[in-house]
């Protein structure tokens, strides 16, 4: 599985250009799955307006409304209610996976709950992620972005790459997301990292890390 993990969504022209340059066929023409999970857990986001928000595409970042073929909503919380074979032949088909931000703790249990978690390596799909979405693909996210609590009480996270990502560094609305902070987690975090602003993505496929950035990062 390819990922594409931003901070905000696929945002600027380098961005974009390196989501088509993952995909095997033109946007146009790709199947999406967005996946709106995290925002439940999150208590900036929803459930509410900006889940359908993002569902909809009518969220300022650009991920659903990107001009794909078609998309479909995937909701975590429901799959362990119905049959896999409802919903694991329509992950296996499809071109993307566009994941939502929001907890990623919180999405993190629902993708091993639903069964997500152990389905995604084997995927032919690009992922890609936005804040949570990103977030959780690495090994941890430090305790400076643990919200919702789960059972485990541990920061733990999928850990399908080997480096943890801060993202919206020195974005207005988050006047604690500073660099000084990102170098503060990053000193406690187990590993590489990477903070990364919302003009930033960090793109991986078959072990290779490359940032791609319009804007400001650091790697740690």
């Amino acid at each position: 599985m390819k990922l594409l993990l931003t901070s905000g969504g696929v945002n600027n022209k380098s961005i974009h250009e390196a989501l088509v340059d993952m995909l095997d066929k033109p946007i146009a023409d790709c199947n999406a799955l967005c996946i709106p999970t995290a925002m439940y857990g999150h208590p900036w986001v929803g459930p509410g307006v900006k889940a359908w928000e993002f569902i909809s595409g009518k969220e300022e970042n650009p991920m659903v409304n990107l001009g794909w073929k078609s998309v479909g909503v995937l909701e975590l919380t429901a799959l362990p209610s119905i049959d896999e074979e409802r919903w694991v032949p329509l992950v296996q088909e499809t071109d993307v996976l566009l994941v939502s931000g929001g907890d990623a703790l919180y999405l993190y249990h629902w993708m091993q709950q639903s069964g997500l978690a152990e389905l995604l390596p084997s995927l032919r799909a690009v992922y890609v992620g936005m804040s949570a979405g990103s977030m959780v693909m690495a090994p941890s996210i430090g305790e400076f972005f643990v919200g919702w609590t789960p059972p485990s009480g541990e920061d733990q996270t999928l850990g399908f790459v080997d480096f943890s990502i801060f993202p919206h560094v020195d974005h207005e609305m988050l006047p604690g997301n500073t660099m000084a902070a990102a170098e503060r987690w990053a000193s406690e975090i187990q590993g590489p990292a990477y903070a990364i602003n919302d003009d930033t993505a960090i793109k991986v496929i078959d072990g290779e890390v490359e940032v791609i950035s319009e804007g400001h990062w650091k790697q740690f």
